[in-house]
């Protein structure tokens, strides 16, 4: 898996060749510090740890403080590791967007969803309410409804769609298409949109 760890910027449009609007969102991608190597005599597989972002020492364990040193690196915000890695890269050393992906190439995103709070069925799951207010009914409209039988088997089955908590989930986008990538500001432009809030962290990886 071929991948890089970014940040969310926000969302904005392009035009195309066509002339056509595309919504994008906007994703500084990298640079990532290679924080470990994985080999297949040690470790059983090939991988790379990549690290994305700065973090405060203060707010970094003692050993993953020295994790980070033995990479000649500060502490790093997000730390992932990618299999089958196709380049070859060194304990220390930078990987940059460009050298990960290309305009036109169709990848994977994810992240985590922004978080909502306790949701109602009618938000959390698109219901839509018990009905109109009839018959003397009260405060009704975005009631979830009768939730199981009374004898039998007298409770709630497991997985029923009701009230609770909503977002803050991790998602994943299949099949979105890099429309333009700026190596000089490490910015990556997808197209559609891609899960979690403005500063999030996201996950790009080549489809496979």
């Amino acid at each position: 898996m071929n991948g890089i760890i970014g940040k969310k910027l926000g969302m904005t449009s392009i035009y195309n060749e066509r002339g056509q609007s595309v919504a994008c969102t906007v994703v500084e991608a990298g640079p990532c510090v290679v924080t470990q190597v994985k080999s297949e005599e040690v470790d059983g597989y090939y991988a790379l740890q990549l690290g994305f972002g700065e973090a405060k020492p203060k707010n970094t364990s003692k050993p993953l403080q020295g994790h980070f040193e033995k990479a000649n690196t500060t502490p790093k915000r997000k730390v992932m590791e990618f299999r089958d890695f196709a380049i070859e890269k060194s304990l220390g050393e930078t990987i940059r967007v460009e050298e990960v992906f290309q305009e036109g190439e169709t990848i994977h995103a994810f992240g985590t969803s922004k978080g909502k709070g306790f949701q109602g069925v009618v938000k959390r799951h698109g219901f839509g309410g018990v009905g109109e207010t009839s018959h003397g009914q009260h405060n009704r409209v975005r009631a979830p409804g009768s939730i199981g039988a009374s004898s039998f088997p007298s409770k709630v089955m497991k997985g029923m769609r009701m009230a609770g908590r909503t977002g803050g989930e991790q998602v994943k986008i299949k099949n979105l298409r890099i429309v333009r990538i700026l190596p000089d500001k490490n910015i990556v432009l997808v197209k559609g949109a891609i899960p979690g809030h403005k500063g999030s962290i996201v996950i790009l990886e080549k489809k496979r």
